[in-house]
């Protein structure tokens, strides 16, 4: 005898589940950005320090950047920093997005129909991209991440549903019901529910909620864009030869203008740029869906992630000297890829900018990297104590560079310290203008354990002191 169904989930339960214990890294990314998107004074610096705190999006997104997609111009770019300034804080921002959600979903035990809603959501961003740049859209980047994003829900069931995608997937098989109606009676809901609830959960707004709470109303321009992304890729599942496809390419025609050559050669072309993408998402098998019969898209450039630490030391220098040289330094710019240059040129875990309270009592975070914290919201303040001198208090009031260690300096990891950063080797050196001290970086390895090197602590120096040199003339600009 068949054993009993087990009891549902309500839609309440799958999202929280969804939210908090399949995808918790990706809810945090979605509130990090989001705290950024509501705070005018927050901008470039923060939003480089949400993507470095995690190597793996560090690494997708110089990927992205390099690529002829995001980066037509194909003006190399090595650090994050620049990426931001090049293609743009709202294009990164929504690509940080994208990223952060594949990198969660990627990481489930992904079946077939996963794979299926995945290549639909990123060919359809693509062609709906496409659309939007046609139409003149001001900004196509949103209309990408709307249809990317708007079958949520979707996606993130089939990734992690479980027994309830088992049997939801022989029912859809048996092909006795509608898509709907199947959801309702495995589900009790319908998965186009969970997008609208999951987006209301991670609060994303703007054209995402607009398309999502819209599912069959597109009288807006704009989600009508993101509904015929979708709705081209359908057509083209099905073929030339079905009668939609005539009926799709007069709708495209009549939104921009374009003959039928003209469109027909974008879809495929969006279709070659929808494999290359989902690969460099790490979606290899959505890309195979997507197209089958395209050959390996390979990039054989080698990614920032992977570089020579030398090689991206080098060039990180670069980009600082070209900052040290213009008329009037931008100090946010310069320490931003100074911080970039110590994390990822050092192969350091951790790395943070603290700057001096006027009273010289504390230090309070501005820049922290690599930091694995519960709270992004959490913020750093370090006591400066004289008496006995703790690490920071010699950091911050000495004219060099230290490099620290339990065993060889204990007595400057206070109980406190220890509690608020941890027990580890590090490298430690004030931030001056001319002979002020205006705070102190600090840099180590506690994650890998990878011993620091002597060449390791001369790079470090070489890169505050650019710091220092850029403090004293920005002082002297008179900015």
């Amino acid at each position: 005898m068949a054993g009993a169904v087990p009891e549902k989930k309500t839609l309440a339960e799958w999202t929280v589940a969804l939210r908090e214990r399949d995808m918790p890294v990706f809810s945090n990314t979605v509130q990090a950005i989001n705290t950024i998107i509501e705070d005018e004074k927050k901008g470039a610096m923060e939003m480089a320090t949400v993507i470095l705190q995690d190597p793996n999006l560090t690494a997708r997104i110089l990927k992205l950047s390099n690529s002829s997609y995001f980066n037509p111009g194909r003006r190399k770019i090595i650090t994050v920093t620049r990426a931001i300034v090049i293609i743009g804080i709202d294009v990164i921002r929504e690509m940080v997005l994208a990223c952060a959600f594949f990198e969660a979903i990627l990481s489930a035990s992904n079946k077939n129909r996963a794979h299926e809603e995945i290549a639909r959501a990123i060919h359809s961003a693509v062609q709906a991209k496409y659309l939007a740049i046609a139409t003149q859209d001001p900004f196509p980047e949103e209309v990408f991440i709307a249809a990317l994003l708007q079958n949520i829900g979707h996606i993130a069931f089939w990734c992690f549903s479980g027994e309830e995608g088992d049997r939801l997937r022989d029912l859809l098989d048996e092909g006795t019901m509608t898509q709907q109606a199947a959801e309702r009676e495995v589900l009790g809901f319908k998965l186009a529910d969970l997008d609208v609830a999951l987006c209301k959960s991670w609060n994303l707004k703007g054209l995402i909620e607009e398309t999502v709470s819209k599912h069959g109303r597109v009288r807006e321009p704009r989600v009508k864009l993101v509904h015929l992304g979708c709705e081209v890729v359908n057509v083209l599942k099905q073929g030339e030869e079905s009668h939609q496809y005539p009926a799709c390419l007069e709708q495209i025609a009549s939104l921009t203008g374009q003959n039928q050559r003209e469109i027909e050669s974008h879809l495929r072309q969006n279709t070659e740029s929808a494999a290359g993408i989902a690969r460099q998402f790490g979606a290899t098998e959505a890309a195979e869906l997507i197209q089958r019969k395209a050959r390996e898209l390979i990039d054989h450039d080698a990614s920032a992630s992977q570089m020579d630490r030398k090689e991206l030391q080098v060039q990180i220098l670069r980009d600082i000297s070209s900052i040290l040289s213009s008329s009037r330094i931008d100090i946010n710019l310069l320490l931003e890829t100074i911080m970039e240059g110590i994390q990822r040129g050092l192969g350091m875990d951790r790395a943070l900018f603290a700057a001096l309270s006027s009273d010289r009592a504390v230090l309070h975070e501005k820049v922290a990297l690599g930091w694995r914290r519960q709270s992004h919201t959490y913020k750093f303040t370090l006591p400066l104590v004289s008496s006995p001198p703790n690490l920071f208090h010699k950091a911050v009031f000495s004219p060099e560079a230290h490099w620290l260690t339990p065993e060889g300096q204990p007595g400057l990891y206070s109980p406190a310290d220890v509690d608020r950063i941890g027990c580890h080797p590090c490298f430690v050196m004030s931030l001056n203008s001319g002979d002020k001290p205006v705070g102190m970086i600090y840099a180590d390895r506690a994650y890998s354990q990878e011993p620091l090197s002597q060449e390791a602590f001369r790079t470090f120096e070489h890169f505050v002191q650019q710091g220092n040199i850029g403090l004293t003339l920005y002082r002297l600009q008179g900015s």
